[in-house]
C-alpha cells in the first residue's frame, strides 16, 4: 500500500511540473524571439518530442535487469538536477536572421531537456514497476494511475493562467518549479530504489499468470491511429474556436482541459474499468459522439461560417470531448498486460506526436485552407465504424444500429464537408495560409460602395474601397476622428513627418501619408505583405513608398538601436492588439523603452487598445508613468458605415492642446502591476 501511495503521488507531482513548464519556459523566451505563435508552435514540438523521448527511454529502461534500471533512472535524476534552475541563458538570444526555429530548440534542449524527459518517463515507468509488485489479480488496476497523472495535468493546466501568472514573475516561477522538481527527483529517487533494490515486494510465485505474448504490429497501429486522431482534432478544434468562431482570452483552455478529462474517465471509475468499457456503455458514447460530429461538420459552413458563440463554442466543445471518449475508450479496451504497458504508453505517445505536429506544423505548409478539420471528422465517423462493430461483441443485432448510424455519419459529414469548401470559397476573392493563420480577402457590395476587407480569422485587419474616388479614404480604426487621425494631423502641421507603424494589415495607415512624408512599416507576416500589395492600393498610391521591414516590430526595432540608426519618429503607432492572442512583448516596459529610443524628443507613441475582452489602458498608464510620460487616451464613436469604434492612448511627454481637447489624462492605477518581460498577465486585464 505504501508504495503505491507514493507512486501514485510521485506520477500526479510528475504530470504537474510536466503542464506547468510549458508555459513557464514559453513565455519566458516570447520577447526573445518575436512573441508570435510560431514560438509556441516550434516550443510544442519540443515538448511533443521530448515526451516520446521519455516514453522510449522508460520502454528501454524496464526491460533492464533491476540493478541496470535503479542506477541508469538515478544517474538520469542526477544529470537533471545539475542542469537547474530552468532560466534561460541569454546566449541563445538570436542575433540578425538567426533561424529562430533551431535556437528556440537549442535553448529548450539546453535549459529542460534532461528534467522534461525524467518527468515524461515516470508515469509508464513507475506503473510498470508498481505491476511488479502487487497482486496478479490487481496488476490491471495500475493504469489507474494514467487517470492519476491525467488529473496532475489538469490540475497544472487550471493553476498556471489562474493561480501562477497573475502573483509570480516569470524569475520566480522558474525558480520555484526547480524547487518542485528537486522534491520530485527525491522521491522519484526512493519509488526507484524501494521498487528495484533487492528487498522489493513482488507478487507471490504461485499466483503469477501466463505471460501474454508481445502484441502484434497491429495492435501497434491501432493504438497509435487511436492517440493521433484526439490529438490532431483538439489542435484543429481548438484553432477553429479561437480564430473562426472567438477570439476570447483563455478559450484555448476549455478544449485541452476536455481531452484531458477523457483520459480520466476511461482509466478510471467502477473499479478500474472505465466510464466507456461495456457493450451498453459503448453504444451509449458511440452514438451521441456520430450525431455531434455531423453537428459540427453541419457548423462548418453554417450561418456562412459564422454560428453564433453560444451554439458554435459548446458544440464544438462537447464533439471534441465525445470523440475523445470514443477514441481513448477503444484504447483502454486494447490495453495490453502490464509487462507490455510501456509498448502501450509509447504507441500513445507516438501517436500525440504524430497528430500535433501534423497539424500545429505540417497543415499550414501544405493545405491551403483549414482542410484539416473536415477531414478529421471524416476519420472519426470511420472509427465510429470500427467501434460499432466491437459494441455488438459478436451478435448482429447488437451491431446493427451502431453500424447503421456510423455509416449514416460518413454520409452527413462527406456531404456537409462539400458545403464547407464550398462556404470557404463564397465571397472570397483570396485566401493564403502559413504558421500564423489564415487570411482571407473578401468583397462585398457594388459600385461605389463596393469594399474589400482583409480578414484573419474573426478579427479584420482593415478594408478598402474599390472605387477610385473613395479608395484613399481612411477607414475602420482609423479615422479622421480617431486617435491616430489626429495625432498625425497636428503632428503634420510642423512638416513633413516620419511615421513608424507596427503592423500593416491592408495599408490603411498610409492614406495619411503627403508628399515628403516617411513611412516606416513593421510587419511580421509576409503574406499580410504580400495581401496588401496585391489586393489593396494603400500602398501603390502613397505619395512616396513606405520603407516595408519585414520581421518582429521590437526585435528589428532593437536591431537597428545596436546598429546605431534610431528612427527618429515623429509618431510610432502600436497597432496589434486587437485579437486575445496579444503579442505581450511588444507592451512592455522594455518595448516602451524601445519605442522611445527611436522617437524624437517630442515624439509621440500610439497605442490601438480597440479591444472587445481585454481593457489595455490600465497597462499603457502604468508603462508611461514607469518612463516618467503621461498618457492619454482618445476614444471615437463614429457614425460613418466605413468607420469603427475605437480607443487610442497616446504616450510621451506632453500631449500636444488640441489632442488633449479631444481626450483625457489616463492616470496610472495605484498598486497596479507594472508589465514587464519578466512579469504580464492577460487574466487580470479581462472585461467581465
Amino acid at each position: 500500500m505504501l508504495i503505491t501511495l507514493a507512486s501514485g503521488a510521485t506520477i500526479v507531482l510528475s504530470s504537474f511540473l510536466l503542464f506547468l513548464v510549458q508555459p513557464i519556459l514559453a513565455k519566458q523566451i516570447l520577447p526573445w524571439f518575436g512573441g508570435s505563435s510560431a514560438v509556441w508552435t516550434v516550443s510544442m514540438v519540443f515538448f511533443q518530442c521530448a515526451l516520446l523521448a521519455g516514453y522510449v527511454y522508460a520502454h528501454w529502461l524496464q526491460a533492464r535487469p533491476p540493478r541496470v534500471q535503479r542506477v541508469v533512472h538515478l544517474a538520469l535524476l542526477s544529470a537533471a538536477l545539475l542542469t537547474l534552475p530552468i532560466v534561460p541563458d541569454a546566449v541563445f538570444k538570436p542575433a540578425g536572421e538567426a533561424d529562430a526555429a533551431r535556437g528556440i530548440l537549442a535553448l529548450l534542449v539546453v535549459t529542460v531537456g534532461l528534467p522534461y524527459m525524467s518527468l515524461a518517463a515516470t508515469s509508464p515507468l513507475l506503473q510498470r514497476w508498481l505491476s511488479q509488485t502487487v497482486a496478479p489479480t490487481q496488476q490491471r488496476q495500475v493504469y489507474r494511475l494514467f487517470a492519476w497523472s491525467n488529473a496532475g495535468s489538469l490540475a497544472a493546466l487550471l493553476a498556471y493562467p489562474f493561480l501562477v501568472e497573475p502573483w509570480f514573475d516569470s524569475g520566480i516561477q522558474s525558480r520555484a518549479w526547480s524547487v518542485a522538481y528537486g522534491v520530485f527527483a527525491l522521491a522519484c529517487a526512493g519509488v526507484a530504489w524501494r521498487a528495484t533494490g533487492a528487498g522489493a515486494p513482488a507478487a507471490p510465485d504461485h499466483a503469477m499468470p501466463a505471460t501474454e505474448p508481445v502484441p502484434g504490429l497491429g495492435r501497434h497501429a491501432v493504438w497509435t491511429l487511436l492517440a493521433m486522431l484526439p490529438s490532431a482534432l483538439l489542435l484543429a478544434v481548438t484553432t477553429h474556436m479561437t480564430q473562426n468562431v472567438a477570439s476570447i482570452p483563455f478559450l484555448w483552455i476549455v478544449p485541452l482541459a476536455l481531452y484531458l478529462l477523457s483520459f480520466m474517465l476511461v482509466f478510471e471509475g467502477r473499479g478500474g474499468r472505465g466510464w466507456y468499457l461495456g457493450p451498453v456503455a459503448r453504444r451509449l458514447w458511440l452514438l451521441p459522439t456520430l450525431a455531434v460530429t455531423v453537428a459540427m461538420a453541419w457548423a462548418l459552413s453554417a450561418s456562412n461560417g459564422v454560428l453564433h458563440i453560444r451554439i458554435a463554442i459548446p458544440l464544438f466543445a462537447s464533439g471534441l470531448f465525445l470523440v475523445c471518449m470514443v477514441c481513448h475508450g477503444e484504447m483502454a479496451a486494447l490495453r495490453p498486460a502490464p509487462q507490455h504497458l510501456t509498448r502501450f504508453y509509447l504507441c500513445m505517445a507516438l501517436g500525440g506526436a504524430i497528430g500535433g505536429l501534423g497539424v500545429g506544423l505540417a497543415a499550414p505548409r501544405v493545405l491551403t485552407a483549414y482542410w484539416e478539420l473536415p477531414g478529421l471528422l471524416l476519420a472519426t465517423t470511420l472509427v465510429g465504424l470500427l467501434a460499432g462493430w466491437r459494441a455488438g461483441l459478436g451478435r448482429w443485432s447488437l451491431r446493427a444500429l451502431p453500424l447503421a448510424a456510423a455509416l449514416a455519419a460518413v454520409g452527413g459529414v462527406s456531404w456537409y464537408g462539400l458545403q464547407y469548401v464550398r462556404a470557404l470559397h463564397q465571397g472570397s476573392i483570396a485566401s493564403v495560409r502559413n504558421t500564423y493563420g489564415m487570411l482571407r480577402v473578401t468583397q462585398a457590395g457594388s459600385g461605389e460602395e463596393e469594399v474589400r476587407r482583409l480578414l484573419h480569422g474573426t478579427i479584420m485587419h482593415g478594408e478598402q474601397y474599390t472605387a477610385d474616388d473613395r479608395r484613399r479614404w481612411p477607414t475602420s480604426y482609423y479615422g479622421e476622428t480617431s486617435g491616430i487621425g489626429r495625432l498625425l494631423a497636428t503632428k503634420g502641421e510642423a512638416g513633413p513627418l516620419r511615421v513608424g507603424s507596427v503592423g500593416l494589415g491592408t495599408g490603411t495607415l498610409l492614406s495619411y501619408a503627403r508628399a515628403g512624408d516617411d513611412y516606416v512599416v513593421y510587419e511580421l507576416d509576409a503574406q499580410v505583405v504580400e495581401a496588401a500589395r496585391r489586393w489593396f492600393r494603400y500602398i501603390a498610391d502613397a505619395p512616396s513608398a513606405p520603407q516595408l521591414r519585414l520581421g518582429d516590430a521590437r526585435l528589428s526595432m532593437e536591431r537597428e538601436l545596436a546598429e546605431g540608426q534610431p528612427g527618429g519618429y515623429d509618431v510610432i503607432a502600436v497597432d496589434a492588439f486587437s485579437s486575445d492572442s496579444i503579442p505581450v512583448h511588444l507592451l512592455t516596459r522594455e518595448a516602451l523603452g524601445v519605442y522611445l529610443a527611436h522617437l524624437k524628443p517630442d515624439g509621440l507613441v500610439a497605442f490601438h487598445i480597440s479591444n472587445r475582452y481585454l481593457d489595455l489602458s490600465p497597462v499603457v498608464a502604468q508603462l508611461a508613468q514607469a518612463h516618467g510620460l503621461v498618457a492619454w487616451q482618445v476614444d471615437d464613436s463614429p457614425v460613418e458605415d466605413h468607420l469603427s469604434f475605437t480607443s487610442w492612448v497616446l504616450v510621451g511627454r506632453s500631449i500636444p492642446d488640441p489632442l488633449q481637447e479631444a481626450g483625457w489624462l489616463l492616470p496610472a492605477t495605484p498598486g497596479a502591476p507594472l508589465w514587464t518581460d519578466q512579469y504580464n498577465n492577460l487574466f487580470k486585464t479581462l472585461k467581465f
